[in-house]
């Protein structure tokens, strides 16, 4: 029997409208959709891909929301096995993930040791969050020679600050005052932006990011562009 085929399935921010032609014939000749499961039920990516999942064998791959290198790799391990063993019975397989599989994406991890174990993977590009959320606020990231830095806002952005970059800092939602605390030390704060839930129901525009105040989710992108475009 000829294996099947495992497809990691970018299926963008958060608006159905974004999904690419590409996923979304992905989507629709796939025997089996697989989503990462976080454990809080949300399924984010379940509901904007869910037009092309009716009538799907579904996988759900536990990925919790923790930095325990232990648990974590345990948890990637068997997603691949499970994944691994419906290859192995010819299966196509899509497994959906938010914005683009190769940006701060947890599938990447799963599929890497699906194709050191010899199998036939794909990515699918999607949407990035950034790039939805660029858009959402009528600005441009970078041009001419500016320079564009990507920060995971959940780690220490303390070193990165001060770069004469644009600078976007993704998952902000939890570090949001310290974030905006930070920005303000280094002169960045004033003409700083955001977006919250770029594209879904619950979504929240900023243009100016000092006036976020809670946790506006996990799901921010924060913008603090020197350009001259913006």
């Amino acid at each position: 029997m000829r294996r099947g085929i495992l497809y990691g399935v970018g299926v963008g921010p958060g608006d159905p409208e974004l999904l690419t032609l590409k996923a979304a014939r992905i989507l629709r000749e796939a025997d089996v959709i697989a989503m990462p499961d976080k454990g809080s039920g949300e399924g984010t990516a379940e509901a904007i891909a869910g037009a092309y999942l009716a009538g799907k064998e579904r996988l759900s791959c536990p990925t919790p929301m923790t930095r325990d290198r232990k648990v974590l790799e345990e948890c990637y391990a068997k997603s691949a096995d499970a994944l691994c063993a419906l290859l192995d019975a010819g299966k196509t397989v899509a497994f959906i993930t938010l914005g683009d599989p190769t940006v701060y994406s947890t599938y990447i991890y799963i599929h890497r040791l699906v194709v050191e174990r010899g199998y036939e993977a794909e990515l699918i590009p999607g949407v990035p969050s950034f790039c939805a959320a660029a858009a959402r606020l009528g600005v441009s990231l970078c041009q001419g020679e500016e320079k564009l830095l990507i920060v995971p806002a959940s780690h220490n952005v303390e070193g990165w600050v001060d770069l004469p970059t644009n600078q976007i800092y993704m998952k902000a939602g939890r570090k949001l005052g310290e974030l905006q605390a930070l920005l303000a030390r280094h002169g960045r704060l004033e003409d700083a932006m955001a977006v919250s839930n770029c594209g879904m129901a619950n979504e929240e525009v900023w243009p100016h990011f000092r006036d976020m105040a809670g946790d506006e989710g996990y799901f921010t992108v924060v913008f603090s562009l020197a350009g001259e475009g913006n």
